[in-house]
C-alpha cells in the first residue's frame, strides 16, 4: 500500500512548482494566495498524474552533454546550409518525405529524437507510428535518403538509445 505522500502528492517537485508559479504570477505572499495555490499544488497533478509519462532516469549524463553540444553545432551548420539553399535557385532544391526505421524503443528517446531532428534547420519529424517504429521525417533538400538517414542514426538516435535504456 502506497505512503499517504505519495499518494496525495504523486509528484512533488511538480507541485512545488505549480505553487511557486501561482505566488509568482499573482505577484503576492498573502495567506489566501498560498491556500488557493496549495489547492491547485495538490490538484493538478492528482488531476494529471495518468497523463504524464513516468520520469525516465538519463543513464549516461556526459554522453547527453556532449549530444546537445552536437545539436546545437548542426543547429548552426543548418542555419547556414538553409540560408544558403533558400537564396540559391529553388529548382535546385529536392524537398521530400521519407521514412525512417527506429531502433530506439523508449517512448521518451523518441520523442526527443523528433524534437531533434524538428529543431534542425531544413528537416521536420511529421509523424510516429501508433508503434513507435517508424518516424515520418520531411527534408528540405534530401538527395540520398539512405545518407540522411544513416546520418540520423549516427548522430543522434544510437547516442539516445545510449541514454534512455
Amino acid at each position: 500500500m502506497k505512503a499517504w505522500s505519495s499518494s496525495l502528492l504523486p509528484y512533488p517537485l511538480r507541485s512545488i512548482a505549480l505553487l511557486l508559479i501561482w505566488l509568482l504570477l499573482n505577484q503576492s505572499l498573502h495567506p489566501a494566495h498560498w491556500a488557493l495555490g496549495a489547492v491547485f499544488a495538490v490538484a493538478l497533478p492528482l488531476a494529471f498524474s495518468r497523463l504524464w509519462p513516468r520520469i525516465t532516469i538519463v543513464r549516461n549524463a556526459g554522453l547527453a552533454l556532449r549530444l546537445l553540444f552536437r545539436l546545437l553545432a548542426d543547429i548552426v551548420i543548418s542555419n547556414i546550409e538553409v540560408a544558403r539553399r533558400i537564396l540559391g535557385p529553388e529548382a535546385a532544391l529536392q524537398s521530400r518525405f521519407i521514412w525512417m526505421p527506429l531502433a530506439i524503443e523508449n517512448p521518451q528517446g523518441v520523442a526527443v529524437l523528433a524534437a531533434m531532428i524538428t529543431m534542425t534547420p531544413g528537416t521536420l519529424a511529421v509523424d510516429v507510428t501508433p508503434d513507435r517504429r517508424w518516424l515520418l521525417i520531411h527534408g528540405l533538400n534530401i538527395t540520398d535518403e539512405a545518407a540522411v538517414l544513416a546520418d540520423i542514426r549516427d548522430r543522434y538516435e544510437s547516442p539516445l538509445r545510449e541514454i534512455f535504456t
